[in-house]
């Protein structure tokens, strides 16, 4: 017999001595493949879901605050929230001296998970949620989470600068979330509230806390969607997404622009050192204060320090008096010199080439122009004096006649009657 058939022997006996551990077991009601293990079924006590003492042994409570702000909303809507939660045997107190609000469980509660949903209810609405859309939270199908961002970033703009993107223009960027998600999203202060199912609150809560580390939510939107496509499809539904998603890298961009610096002109070497610059020792023996004792030093240094501020207070005073002093007045002469200088300065640069021609030109000739200008102006105004002194005498004896004529036939009239 040889050595590997001794061998195989062995070999066989291993693998037959292996246990069978489901030697014995019988098949249970709820080993199929028909029955979803991870679904959570609503609490029922119609169908026959209760408690095994029949009610809870002991009372549990939960509170949490509210800001002042929230108190007159919360006063006008506790009505509502009272009787949603009645329908599920809690009682709810507001606390308005304290700004809190309770929910407590009663004998009457079957159900031991909804004094958790109670709890994620008022604490929704302490984060300014609306009461209808909050009351959702005692549905067995949705959660809620609030994320904290007020830590993650130090500086106070920055904060706000980062919130506001992930808020968007008019709110577009949060609505897409919502809708990728299909979740409920509010940002408040230094709070992000979510609400939805866990698959999408998982998602919203990795966009917010991307968004505060600098990550713009487009990127992350984009990706959303591109998942959202590839879930429609049963083919790719077992198959690793990575090579359909994209992959954005980080570059860092300079803000602040580089320094100019001036390059300065080599000087001549020279093999010499450099000479020693004097230190403070040597200056205070140059000027003889390393021989004053502490307390003349001090003494010196007060008078030139008064010195100083009696210079500077002298300055100032001069330039206070300067406001109060009278403007210097000048000679006529001089002022139309400088409207003449200030015309000249104004004048564009298409007359200055008639600069030269203007100057060649003859003073006298001007003056016997002017001369005659002005006394042909004189002879048309006595011109004008002798035409209207004519028509005046002209009009006032028309009128003298027409007088005499009146005058010649009123007699003639009288001599008749008489």
């Amino acid at each position: 017999m040889s050595h590997d058939e001794t061998n195989d022997g062995q070999d066989d006996n291993i693998i037959t001595n292996k246990k069978n551990h489901n030697k014995y077991r019988r098949d249970k009601p709820w080993d199929s493949e028909h029955i979803n293990h991870w679904e959570i079924k609503p609490w029922n006590p119609e169908d026959g879901d209760a408690l095994p003492g029949g009610s809870l042994l002991e009372e549990s409570s939960f509170a949490t605050l509210f800001p002042k702000y929230r108190e007159k909303y919360l006063r006008e809507v506790w009505p509502i929230v009272t009787r949603a939660l009645d329908k599920h045997h809690i009682k709810c107190e507001l606390n308005l001296v304290e700004g809190s609000m309770t929910v407590f469980t009663t004998k009457k509660t079957s159900d031991p998970s909804i004094i958790l949903k109670a709890r994620d209810l008022i604490k929704l609405l302490a984060r300014s949620i609306p009461c209808q859309q909050a009351l959702k939270i005692l549905n067995d199908d949705v959660y809620s989470e609030i994320i904290k961002i007020g830590g993650l970033v130090r500086n106070k703009e920055r904060f706000v600068k980062r919130r506001q993107r992930l808020i968007g223009p008019d709110g577009a960027t949060l609505k897409a979330l919502e809708l990728l998600t299909e979740c409920y999203i509010l940002v408040q202060g230094n709070t992000v509230s979510v609400m939805g199912n866990v698959k999408g609150i998982k998602q919203a809560r990795q966009v917010v806390i991307d968004c505060m580390k600098n990550i713009h939510p487009v990127y992350n939107i984009k990706r959303l969607m591109i998942m959202k496509e590839l879930a429609k499809d049963p083919k790719l539904a077992n198959e690793d997404w990575s090579r359909f998603l994209p992959t954005f890298k980080k570059k860092n961009v300079q803000r602040k622009k580089p320094k100019t610096t001036e390059k300065k002109e080599k000087k001549p070497y020279t093999p010499f050192p450099p000479a020693q610059l004097p230190s403070k020792i040597d200056k205070q023996l140059d000027s003889g204060e390393y021989f004053l004792s502490e307390r003349q030093r001090k003494a010196k240094k007060l008078a030139e320090k008064q010195e100083k501020s009696i210079q500077k207070s002298v300055e100032k005073r001069m330039e206070r008096e300067k406001e109060f002093e009278a403007p210097v007045k000048r000679k006529k002469k001089e002022v139309e010199k400088d409207s003449l200088h200030k015309s000249q300065d104004g004048k564009s640069s298409s007359r200055n080439h008639n600069k030269s021609d203007n100057a060649d030109l003859d003073l006298d000739a001007l003056k016997t122009k002017f001369k005659t200008t002005v006394s042909a102006d004189n002879v048309h105004k006595r011109k004008a004096s002798d035409m209207a002194d004519r028509l005046s005498d002209f009009v006032d004896g028309g009128s003298k006649v027409k007088d005499k004529d009146s005058k010649k036939k009123k007699k003639k009239k009288t001599s008749k009657t008489d």
